[in-house]
């Protein structure tokens, strides 16, 4: 079990955000009034009239009980997020090690705040001598909670070799989840090696309380068509369902055709968020080169997949690309948040009574 970090630089006051999540919980402020019960009485015989004309009535509009709860008036949809950050290690594809994540780190900080997201799922999320914890600086720049664990310690499944590693390199990679509210226990998931032996993958979970209910949260980052990492990522998720939704999210280094994905979605009960709010848009999320003039994205393999829990139901808002434009830099130098694109989903959540 993981233990989540908390920044908050809004101590000592109350956060927009608090305040308003306060007032949507409880209807906005009101009035208090006082109101004096008062004992009604009936003569005997109209107390047996309305019995037999309101009793059936009532036996008929008992079913309705069971219907979903009503979503609470001026609530919006969750908005959640998943975004491949391209890490600034070896292993990144730029032998010079000037993936310019300083920048990057920077534009993608200013697209988050206004994107004002609920929960982000984060791939390539690095700590290095060079850039610090990344997860931990994104944390605190949004003021969110955060647990993050790197792939790159569970290389030999050894401990201190792994560490004696990533010492040596000053790095360390792997899957974080940011999230505006409280994160209460969290694991990891190695994902079988089926076809690299030395390439670690892992899938990071968390369990989190949210306004519209508790969520399973899953951030994971797949081996290139591994599609035994996918199957054994879907076991984990249908294992862990709980009384609320589950979100899995990632770059899963495979399209949306592949047959792992397809099963999860026909087999599993899975939800491609994305393309039920886009069943004719391509969407594509990599690889952008990130100082190209122009974009260079071909195949959509990040995904946001959705599975309904024990006591609750979901629709999809509203789905669609983000970090998908690019910034300048003083020098008039074009660079994009990373080599890959990100995707927003906005979610509906009604919990059902029992």
């Amino acid at each position: 079990m993981m233990t989540a970090t908390h920044h908050n630089s809004k101590s000592g006051r109350l956060s927009s955000w608090t305040l308003r999540s306060a007032l949507t919980s409880h209807g906005g402020l009101r009035k208090q009034h006082t109101i004096s019960e008062r004992r009604m009485t009936f003569p005997r015989a109209a107390q047996h009239r309305l019995t037999r004309v309101f009793l059936p009535v009532c036996l008929l509009l008992l079913p309705t009980v069971e219907a979903a709860v009503p979503v609470k008036e001026g609530m919006r949809p969750l908005r959640v997020i998943t975004f491949n950050l391209l890490h600034d290690g070896a292993a990144s594809g730029f032998f010079d090690g000037r993936t310019r994540l300083e920048e990057r780190l920077d534009m993608a900080i200013r697209e988050l705040k206004g994107l004002d997201p609920d929960i982000v799922a984060v791939q390539e999320a690095s700590d290095s001598r060079r850039h610090g914890n990344v997860p931990e600086r994104l944390a605190k720049a949004l003021d969110f909670y955060v647990v993050f664990e790197p792939a790159t310690q569970h290389v030999f499944g050894l401990r201190p070799l792994d560490w004696l590693i990533i010492g040596i390199m000053g790095f360390k990679e792997g899957s974080a989840i940011l999230s505006r509210f409280p994160i209460g226990t969290s694991h990891v998931h190695e994902l079988p090696r089926c076809r690299k032996w030395l390439e670690p993958r892992i899938m990071l979970e968390a369990a989190i309380e949210t306004t519209w209910g508790p969520l399973q949260v899953f951030s994971a980052h797949t081996g290139r068509g591994d599609e035994c990492q996918m199957e054994r990522v879907g076991e984990i998720v249908r294992g862990h369902v709980g009384s609320g939704p589950s979100l899995l999210m990632g770059d899963f280094n495979t399209q949306e055709t592949s047959n792992a994905l397809m099963a999860l979605r026909s087999e599993a009960g899975f939800v491609d968020v994305f393309r039920v709010a886009n069943p004719e848009t391509n969407g594509p999320t990599v690889w952008q080169r990130i100082e190209s003039s122009e974009p260079t994205v071909s195949q959509r393999v990040d995904f946001i997949l959705l599975l309904n829990g024990r006591e609750s139901t979901t629709s999809v808002r509203t789905s669609r690309i983000v970090f998908n434009r690019p910034g300048h830099l003083t020098d008039g130098t074009v660079l994009w948040p990373s080599d890959h694109y990100g995707v927003l989903a906005e979610i509906e959540i009604v919990p059902t009574r029992r």
